[in-house]
């Protein structure tokens, strides 16, 4: 039987639940670092991330609904964490967008959800079916943990493409430099509430199979992408898929 770790060996066990699944991986994330997509499949990840990251309010508002009431600390992350998408400053949508219309595209494609991919509403619904179905530290481990804890590595390779090799402002790309800091903020405070309060062995398997899970949805949304849009520009002979 499976025996109940320290903090020590399960902060251990979810970073390597993530490992060997991250987006970084994914044919579409080395054609981005690599600089080897065009403006029109910017424009494409940004109207299908618009679906994808756009409700994360409220996925995490369904979270805080059902997180028990003594667990002040992590209700208090939930609610900051929803602020910040949404009033704590620029709304972080519209920055995607600002980015997307730098890319091409419109406003009104972006929100258009008919430009979202069948892979893409597959992650959406699964992040809700997550936020309203799952115990909420289980929630927590696959949303923040699973998949807002990936954001500060994806973004730090893409990045700097966006600036170099396409020429793209800074405000511009504000999206992007945003997320590289608040996500690694988050993502740790998800690892913190999960490792305080998985406190069975029960919880802390469930805990580490949705994180799993979360890591695999992301890659399999990013790979999407390179097969719906890129695929007939850009062949996975002219990647080097070990960048």
């Amino acid at each position: 039987m499976t025996a109940l770790m320290n903090q020590d060996e399960f902060r251990t066990a979810l970073e390597n639940a993530i490992k060997g699944r991250s987006a970084n991986t994914s044919p579409f994330s080395v054609a981005w670092a690599s600089g080897k997509l065009s403006r029109e499949h910017l424009c494409r990840w940004a109207e299908n991330h618009y679906h994808y990251v756009g409700p994360f309010a409220d996925y995490l508002g369904y979270v805080y609904g059902r997180m028990p009431a003594q667990y002040q600390e992590a209700k208090d992350f939930l609610l900051a964490n929803m602020y910040e998408e949404e009033i704590g400053g620029d709304r972080h949508t519209d920055l995607l967008i600002r980015f997307a219309e730098s890319c091409g595209t419109t406003r009104e494609r972006v929100k258009d959800e008919n430009n979202m991919s069948a892979t893409t509403r597959a992650l959406q619904a699964w992040c809700y079916c997550v936020a309203m179905r799952e115990d909420p530290i289980v929630a927590v481990a696959g949303l923040v943990v699973g998949l807002e804890s990936q954001v500060p590595s994806i973004y730090r390779r893409q990045t700097p493409t966006l600036r170099e090799k396409y020429g793209f402002t800074d405000e511009e790309v504000e999206f992007f430099d945003l997320h590289i800091v608040s996500d690694e903020i988050h993502g740790e405070r998800g690892y913190q509430i999960v490792l305080e309060h998985a406190t069975t062995v029960e919880l802390q398997q469930k805990c580490l199979k949705i994180c799993e899970i979360g890591a695999e949805m992301r890659l399999l949304y990013t790979t999407a992408l390179y097969n719906d849009y890129v695929a007939k520009d850009l062949s996975l002979a002219e990647l080097d898929m070990a960048a």
